[in-house]
């Protein structure tokens, strides 16, 4: 299989490292393209949220893709892969599946069971379907995990309060400040999150809600959709004088609020910042009246839902794992298995050709019945093979007697044709 998962998280990593290895609007095509181009990487996803950062790769070798993948990361946080290695995890084969089914449920989530990393997964997926890098084994992998993460959550209550990265923020400011309902909040930032943002505000009763993204028209649309008003980024200074909720959520590389910019409001502010990285600047906590909530003071406060929910949803994993790697094991021997009765069959054709020509006095219906006789000599002779190889295959090592197969018969297996919009298929 080869399957190689190697990512960080907020439960591996601090803000800081994540906030170094985060990728930027139009950053992933370049890394998904640089990835493929190392010696022991095939295939590949990126997955970056605001509170993980993983690579999921078919490799050639794991020690090879491991050692690539590590360099790769380590580059782009300025470190060297033995300062970096402490902060990784790294998962293979077996170990690889379970943990891309445990991330689509929400069971490795900052909240546990929070759904939006399925539009998340399912958004990484697509891009690398576009650029050509999801190949046979990914496509199939990020299929089924975004198949397993809509079971667990249709089928257990691990989601049952809707909890989100938001609602959890906002829930732990109000426990420092006053309840939102009634109060004037902005969202700064009009990608998923800032949808959610404002979607989670009106729930919870705020009101009136602004949204304010540096392309207006976006922040206009957002609005349209939540009865919300779109104000223009220019006016933020202004905006922050009349509320008294701030969420902020862009993909800005640079803090979008600053302590002078906030201290400049003049009134008490509970201020969440979802973004990595951070969209506000060090010092706005320290604002007389402001009360600051980020990733980092999330991560470090957060319960988790119901043992019992938790519980569930690894059951349903444990169960989808073992059907993925029975699928993966009679996936490998199918080709196999057809190629060599396709040898088998060129032989058979091959062999009744020169019989004709060496004698042509044999009347159509005497070639007729040699012909029948020799192909079900041939299928008899294949079929215990063929039926025993399957049965070894769907045990754990068995992909080795495909590639037995393969190598004894010289079998040239072709690879099959993925369709990158297939991702657009699987919806959260």
């Amino acid at each position: 299989m080869n399957l190689l998962v190697v990512g960080l998280s907020h439960r591996t990593a601090g803000v800081p490292l994540l906030e170094k290895l985060a990728l930027g609007p139009g950053e992933t095509p370049d890394v998904l393209a640089e990835l493929v181009a190392l010696p022991y990487v095939d295939e590949a996803v990126v997955l970056s949220t605001c509170n993980r950062v993983e690579i999921y790769a078919a490799v050639t070798a794991f020690h090879g893709g491991l050692a690539d993948i590590g360099g790769l990361l380590a580059a782009r946080a300025g470190l060297v892969v033995s300062e970096l290695a402490p902060e990784l995890y790294v998962h293979y084969e077996v170990d690889a599946v379970r943990h891309a089914f445990r991330v689509a449920a929400g069971l490795d989530s900052m909240v546990v069971g929070e759904a939006q990393i399925l539009g998340q997964l399912r958004d990484a997926y697509a891009v690398a379907g576009e650029q050509g890098t999801a190949g046979r084994l990914l496509h199939e992998l990020m299929q089924q995990a975004l198949r397993v993460g809509k079971r667990v959550h249709a089928e257990t209550e691990i989601d049952r309060a809707g909890q989100s990265v938001v609602s959890a923020a906002l829930a732990y400011g109000q426990g420092a400040t006053a309840p939102v309902e009634g109060r004037p909040a902005l969202v700064i930032g009009a990608g998923a999150m800032g949808a959610l943002s404002l979607a989670t505000l009106r729930r919870a009763g705020a009101t009136p809600l602004f949204v304010t993204n540096r392309s207006h028209a976006r922040a206009e649309r957002l609005a349209e959709l939540h009865g919300a008003e779109a104000v223009p980024f220019a006016e933020l200074p202004s905006l922050l004088e009349r509320v008294d909720v701030v969420v902020s959520a862009t993909a800005s590389p640079e803090p979008v609020l600053d302590a002078p910019l906030v201290a400049g409001a003049g009134r008490d502010l509970l201020v969440l910042d979802l973004a990595v990285p951070r969209d506000v600047a060090p010092g706005v906590g320290d604002v007389p009246g402001v009360t600051l909530v980020d990733i980092e003071v999330l991560s470090e406060s957060l319960s988790t839902t119901s043992e019992v929910e938790e519980r569930a949803g690894e059951e349903i994993v444990a169960a989808e794992v073992e059907a993925f790697l029975t699928w993966l094991r009679g996936a490998d021997v199918a080709p196999t298995v057809a190629a060599l009765r396709a040898r088998a069959d060129e032989v058979v054709e091959a062999e009744l050709r020169r019989l004709a020509q060496r004698c042509p006095e044999l009347s159509d219906e005497a070639r007729g019945e040699v012909a029948h006789s020799v192909h079900r000599i041939v299928q008899r002779l294949l079929h215990q093979p063929t039926v025993r190889v399957r049965q070894l295959a769907a045990a754990p090592g068995g992909e080795a007697y495909a590639q037995a197969l393969r190598e004894l018969f010289d079998l040239q297996i072709p690879t099959p044709e993925i369709n990158p919009s297939a991702a657009s298929e699987v919806h959260p």
